[in-house]
């Protein structure tokens, strides 16, 4: 997910204001293939959106809260956790302004968060701090070559992620997978296609 140049809350609000979930309503499955083995705990899901990653960790038993800037999305992840039995705690702000407590939960989540730098390395810095020892990190974005795809992700090349840069922000974390690679994306009517990413798997020592 990618912050508009003008207004971002506008723009996600109107996004997620629109008929069919931006991002459809199954996890990434990158996410669902890393947690599957993972303990249960406390998680935090950044740039959370309508909910879809954070329900299905709530529906393996983790205590979830959803970050976001939208508070329109935010009320559709409660109100689809709702749906599916499920609840969340959602947290509605932008995250330059967050501040987590230190080895406060045991999985930070971030899927598709495109964010300028500093802010991106400042906000990977926080959530390595927010992880108690034997945390885990799970982390998927665009990395530049998604440009020329052009099938999701932001349209600037500086929201989007250089694997090498983001192996030094996660500095701290012991990689378990790291590595960039194309993949086939279908999730809702924004990530459809052939799509260039990174992904990580990181656990606090």
């Amino acid at each position: 997910m990618h912050p508009a140049q003008d207004s971002p809350q506008r723009f996600w609000d109107a996004r997620y204001s629109e008929a069919e979930p931006a991002y459809g309503a199954e996890p990434n499955d990158f996410l669902r293939e890393k947690v599957a083995s993972l303990p249960v705990g406390d998680a935090i899901c950044l740039v959370e959106g309508q909910g879809r990653n954070a329900i299905h960790l709530a529906r393996l038993g983790h205590r979830v809260i959803a970050q976001d800037l939208s508070l329109v999305g935010l009320q559709q992840a409660e109100a689809m956790g709702r749906r599916q039995g499920v609840s969340l705690t959602t947290l509605c702000c932008d995250l330059a302004d967050w501040q987590p407590e230190p080895e406060s939960v045991d999985l930070v989540v971030a899927i598709w968060m495109h964010l300028p730098l500093p802010l991106r390395a400042k906000v990977h810095r926080q959530a390595i701090a927010a992880l108690r020892p034997g945390g885990h990190l799970v982390l998927e974005a665009y990395t530049p070559e998604q440009l020329d795809l052009g099938s999701g992700g932001p349209p600037s090349r500086e929201l989007l992620v250089e694997p090498q840069a983001l192996q030094q922000e996660l500095a701290g974390l012991e990689l378990l997978e790291f590595g960039a690679r194309r993949r086939w994306i279908s999730e809702g009517p924004y990530h459809q296609g052939q799509s260039a990413v990174v992904q990580v798997l990181g656990r606090k020592p």
